[in-house]
């Protein structure tokens, strides 16, 4: 139930100091504190953004997922963005979650953001909007959303520690500016991020309150990240309310006592525990939990994970070759590793154990069933750590069914549980207080003879023994406080070991639960290997004997990942050369870019068509097919500017020096740092075909435009294929030869359009007022009267039509 202002002062006045300080900390990972006297239960928080894993991090306990957020980003499309929140928010529901931890609204910076994938895009219009469209989707059905990670959270190198150092103007144009469209959106909660900006950690900042609190007027609760508050006073002080996870030595009594000394003023804990009172009046916490009906499931919850695959994905280049005529198809290669085992989502906390999984292989055999025979070539084998055990794999040693047992055991060696259980990754296996070592068995099934590589992850003590024999045993000391390693994504140590095809071993792996060393223990196993070389002919074979061939290549879990930046953007010389030979053997070869982000593409002009596929999600190999073979036009427009080559971007630092990581760009981010250095990428921010072709004919706009108020253009485009089509019509703006620094130009407003072949469509496009603001330091915000140039589009390097409109003085 919702509550007034004079309900929560009541409520209020029924706590104690000691009370209200406690309310203020969580009472365990995912969940607030209780107090019965005023009927507030626990509320309850989730991870996402592309899933809601609930409280649990268990693969019994599956969860709907989403495409990655560049893939949302990629549909231009709030409509969409909106009805996919609200899937989020019917899996909250039926996970009994109250706040979603998403959307992500930090910028794609540097592409070697280890987290690329799980932020929307380059420019903080666009991840103002998108995120706006999912906050408002998730929202509307009574399931709060988190604006994270406040601020210039923008890479994950030292991210417990690194001082951002940003000018004012470009963190507030920049950086700030998707956070303010948040609140605009009618956010309830922001998380203040690990990282500090310009020397203040930011749960200890002055932006938490100006201009979170103060001048956007946010009512809801900022939320530290996960373990990031280290101090009392400072954090207590500043706009911070509530620290999680709990309970926390940090806060909790220690700040009661701080307010008793005189450290932090008591009306300062006072308004941080009316924000969380309203935050659980809105969200029910203060009442009965809602059992919204419609919420609990969505029949049509796969056709709407598919239709957005296909509305994300990208069409970089196609030479004639897409979309398939599957009446003209006897035999599709469809080839790579990536093909039969399409990743659907990047790692770290934001991953979910999904309900299914559709691989590109798995789409294209039901798109063409009946029609074109497939073949699949896996080529060579993905390069990194083994995956974790799979119950195709191994058995449950003491039942016989597919899995593996997992055992906790006392400092004797004695049973404390046993369970069955279906993966090798155990991010939270069920530990008691007397727990000492977490076991987890399986019987191998080896499905070919050779040299198997073995491994188990984790901190503490380690030891893998295989039918008897002990393989490993040493110690992984901890090296680092990064929750995302040690409690997600722990190093694996690995050793080999030959088994024999139809030959069950026995595996048994041990780690000892250490303090401070979380409780995740990672199982993993990988056949030998295949000739790389030999791999690569034989997929070339394939692709000579058929009418196309489909190459899927990508990252994997050791590329993009949180806790980690990447180190370079290249996907191996085995996967360019599998591209190279493929296309080499089939001139009518598409190849399928699986990824989170940008990754250089060396044979882009070897092939008949590239489509970026992203990290589609549990239904993303159906809709990639759909787009493979015209079912569904390729709707994407890229988010982000896609390099040749890393040593062409603008930015690509993420690595700080003397703990100090300098945004020395400025308002220069992605395609803007491009213009500004006069360099061509291989394909602009908001490029994307479709199955038709445009012709911009017409750009109108209004010629004086008041200071402060924003403005229409209108945009006619004509259809000039031979299909129906959506086209993405941007609109930048440019200010040559003004007092005033700006961009080169910058997107101020897009919409989309249809038409049938032959027929025109007008986009009309709102530019906001802000589009023209530009912050002084000092001053606030100001607009310079002049002229202004409006350019309208399909991407930042391709704007035809051009109109001057003359901004006018204020008043």
């Amino acid at each position: 139930m919702a509550t007034t202002d004079d309900e929560r002062e009541r409520l209020l006045d029924k706590l104690t100091p000691e009370a209200r300080a406690a309310l203020l900390t969580g009472a365990s990972t995912w969940r607030t504190r209780a107090e019965p006297a005023i009927g507030l239960r626990e509320v309850v928080m989730s991870d996402g953004p592309a899933g809601v894993r609930g409280e649990s991090w268990d693969e019994r306990d599956t969860s709907a997922l989403l495409p990655s957020p560049s893939a949302l980003a990629a549909t231009w499309d709030e409509d969409l963005v909106a009805e996919l929140g609200g899937l989020l928010a019917a899996e909250a529901r039926r996970k009994g979650v109250d706040v979603l931890l998403a959307p992500a609204l930090n910028l794609h910076r540097s592409p070697l953001a280890g987290r690329h994938f799980e932020c929307f895009s380059e420019d903080p219009l666009l991840t103002g909007r998108i995120g706006a469209a999912l906050i408002r989707g998730v929202q509307a059905h009574g399931i709060a959303a988190t604006a994270k990670h406040y601020v210039a959270n923008d890479s994950e190198t030292d991210r417990l520690t690194v001082d951002v150092r940003v000018g004012a103007r470009a963190l507030r144009e920049v950086y700030l500016a998707p956070f303010e469209a948040a609140v605009a959106a009618g956010v309830r909660v922001v998380m203040a991020a690990y990282n500090g900006v310009n020397g203040a950690s930011m749960a200890a900042s002055p932006l938490l309150t100006e201009p979170l609190k103060g001048e956007w007027g946010f009512t809801g609760v900022v939320v530290s990240d996960w373990g990031a508050v280290t101090s009392t006073a400072d954090t207590a002080r500043a706009g911070l309310d509530l620290v999680m996870p709990g309970p926390s030595e940090v806060w909790g009594a220690a700040l009661a006592r701080a307010v008793a000394a005189g450290e932090v003023p008591p009306e300062a804990v006072d308004d941080k525990v009316r924000r969380l009172l309203r935050l659980a009046g809105w969200t029910g916490a203060l009442g009965p939990r809602p059992t919204t009906t419609a919420l609990q499931h969505r029949s049509d919850e796969g056709e709407l994970l598919r239709r957005a695959a296909a509305a994300g994905a990208v069409l970089l280049a196609d030479r004639g070759l897409l979309p398939l005529d599957p009446d003209r198809l006897g035999t599709v290669a469809v080839i790579g590793a990536h093909a039969a085992a399409t990743r659907t989502a990047g790692g770290g906390s934001s991953a979910v154990f999904p309900h299914e999984e559709v691989s590109v292989l798995d789409g294209l055999r039901a798109a063409l069933a009946g029609r074109a025979r497939i073949v699949h070539a896996p080529g060579p084998a993905p390069a990194g750590p083994p995956p974790p055990l799979a119950p195709g794999l191994c058995a449950d040693p003491r039942t016989g069914a597919p899995g593996l047992l997992l055992r906790v055991l006392d400092p004797s060696g004695a049973e404390l549980h046993a369970e069955h259980r279906l993966s090798g990754r155990q991010l939270e296996p069920p530990c008691g207080p007397d727990a000492h070592t977490v076991e987890i068995s399986a019987l191998l099934r080896p499905t070919v003879t050779g040299e198997w590589t073995l491994g188990i992850g984790g901190f503490g003590r380690l030891t893998l023994v295989l039918d008897g024999r002990t393989l490993l045993d040493e110690d992984a000391p901890r090296h680092t406080d990064d929750p995302a390693v040690v409690h997600v994504n722990p190093p694996v140590r690995t050793v080999t070991a030959r088994l024999e095809a139809d030959r069950p071993a026995l595996l048994v792996t041990r780690r000892t639960l250490a303090p401070d060393t979380g409780r995740a223990v990672v199982v993993t196993a990988a056949p030998p290997a295949d000739d790389p070389a030999a791999a690569i002919r034989e997929a070339a074979r394939a692709a000579a004997r058929a009418d196309a061939a489909v190459v899927v290549v990508g990252t994997t879990a050791h590329d993009e990942s949180e806790g980690a930046d990447r180190t370079c953007l290249a996907l191996g010389p085995q996967q360019d050369a599998l591209v190279r030979a493929v296309a080499a053997a089939n001139p009518r070869t598409a190849a399928v870019v699986n990824s989170g982000g940008p990754v250089e593409l060396p044979w882009r002009d070897d092939v008949a068509a590239v489509l970026l596929a992203w990290f589609p999600g549990q239904q993303g190999g159906a809709g990639v097919a759909d787009v493979l073979v015209g079912r569904h036009e390729p709707g994407g427009r890229l988010p982000t500017t896609w390099p040749a080559a890393l040593t062409d971007a603008p930015v690509t630092d993420t690595v700080p020096r003397d703990g100090r990581l300098r945004y020395d760009e400025g308002l220069h981010v992605g395609h803007r740092g491009w213009l500004r250095d006069g360099r061509a990428p291989a394909y602009w921010f908001g490029h994307g075909l479709g199955y038709t072709t445009w012709e911009y004919e017409e750009l109108t706009a209004p010629g004086d435009v008041p200071a402060g108020t924003p403005f229409t253009v209108r945009v006619r485009v004509r259809n000039t294929g031979g299909r129906p089509g959506r086209e993405v019509v941007q609109v930048y703006l440019a200010r040559p030869g003004a007092d005033v620094e700006y961009p080169v130009r910058w997107l101020a407003g897009y919409a989309a359009v249809r038409a049938d072949p032959g027929r025109t469509a007008t986009a009309a496009v709102t530019v906001p007022a802000e589009a023209l603001r530009h912050w002084c330091e000092g001053y606030g915000w100001r607009v310079e009267p002049g002229a202004c140039s409006v350019l309208a589009g399909r991407c930042a390097g391709e704007l035809p039509l051009r109109a001057e409109v003359r901004v006018l003085p204020p008043g």
